[in-house]
């Protein structure tokens, strides 16, 4: 598996606008994608930042999501976020969760 991490700052009380276009834009065009496996929205308790992890099934799936999707992400959140959100891919090693689902199969 593979992995988006990307960092957000967010305009001034966006906080909630933010969690409403990720339900309602962001996650349905992610489950349309080749490859999308999860996405978490992590946003910070004083809501001037967010953190957004999708996981991919290859390398390959995130950057195509990453050519022709992303950029429709962006315009969707146009309005809450401050700046250029940073992106950071990772490769899959493990999870505590996975393990636990394992365990309890």
């Amino acid at each position: 598996m593979f992995g988006r991490l990307v960092t957000i700052k967010l305009k001034v009380n966006s906080a909630g606008e933010l969690a409403r276009i990720n339900q309602e834009t962001i996650v349905p065009l992610l489950h349309e994608q080749k490859g999308f496996r999860d996405e978490s929205l992590y946003i910070a308790p004083w809501g001037s930042e967010a953190i957004a992890k999708s996981s991919w099934d290859t390398k390959e799936d995130a950057e195509a999501y990453d050519r022709m999707c992303y950029p429709k992400i962006l315009m969707a959140l146009a309005t809450v976020i401050d700046g250029k959100p940073i992106v950071e891919t990772f490769e899959f090693v493990g999870s505590g969760f996975q393990e636990a689902i394992a365990k309890a199969a």
